[in-house]
């Protein structure tokens, strides 16, 4: 039986030891749940992204040390904000516009939301270093603190009550951090579903484009990575698992053209 085919981009263009360190995860997260993760090379032209892309059923956008480039969401970049990587920029902006147009199932993960939001309009929080919570944590550190989830999202309905305990009309969610930056206005259709309860950083946003009829555009982005911590934690295992269901569940949407 042919498996569901995931496009993973290279996290960046940079830094050899942190693809062969990150992408596996992302990979093996993807395996587990029963999806077939796909390499995306940042050095392939678009007309071979579109090739490849057209055999995937989904994207995974990935982490990355890089940082969006500010001027895409109309700031000034400032000393804290870290290079912009335009190899990855490139392709992911391919690969969010063939999933926008297609209606494909998209997870996008730390810097990964991060892209996903400014595509849609919205703007970034450039540095969270003045936050009273360390966002920047790393990957050494297991649970950073926790997440606030709304439990009517579609991220609470893969939670479980002895892993994220109800508290204040929330789901109180363990998870990890790695970055320096986050979501500062949401892009066009996306809604907020989880926040840090410590500092109000944005954590989760759902939700895809307006749709027709039953037809749902499945799109989560999440600031924390969960491909860490699947051995550990139940909901990163019901992330995957949902992501790859509805990847294998999508079929083209319909476009509908009017003649004169």
């Amino acid at each position: 039986m042919t498996k569901t085919r995931i496009a993973i981009p290279v996290p960046t263009s940079f830094d050899l030891e942190y693809n062969q360190k990150s992408w596996p995860q992302y990979a093996a997260a993807v395996q587990q749940a029963g999806g077939e993760p796909v390499e995306v090379s940042l050095t392939l032209t678009p007309s071979e992204i579109a090739d490849l892309i057209n055999t995937c059923q989904a994207i995974l956008l990935p982490g990355s040390p890089a940082d969006v480039n500010p001027q895409k969401y109309g700031h000034d970049r400032i000393e804290a904000t870290a290079d912009a990587d335009h190899a990855r920029e490139n392709v992911d902006e391919l690969l969010i516009q063939d999933a926008h147009n297609l209606y494909k199932p998209i997870l996008a993960l730390c810097f990964g939301v991060q892209i996903l939001n400014v595509w849609r309009g919205g703007t970034l929080v450039q540095d969270l270093t003045i936050m009273p919570v360390n966002h920047a944590a790393g990957g050494s550190v297991a649970i950073a603190h926790t997440a606030m989830v709304a439990p009517e999202s579609m991220l609470g309905s893969l939670l479980a009550f002895d892993e994220a305990p109800p508290q204040d009309d929330f789901l109180r969610l363990p998870i990890n951090s790695s970055h320096h930056q986050a979501v500062g206005i949401p892009g066009d259709g996306l809604r907020v579903v989880a926040r840090c309860p410590q500092d109000g950083v944005i954590e989760a946003v759902e939700g895809g484009q307006a749709t027709e009829g039953a037809t749902a555009h499945w799109v989560l982005g999440l600031q924390w990575h969960p491909e860490r911590s699947t051995e550990i934690s139940a909901a990163s295992r019901a992330i995957f698992s949902r992501f790859v269901a509805e990847a294998a569940a999508w079929v083209p949407r319909t476009i509908r053209t009017s003649v004169a």
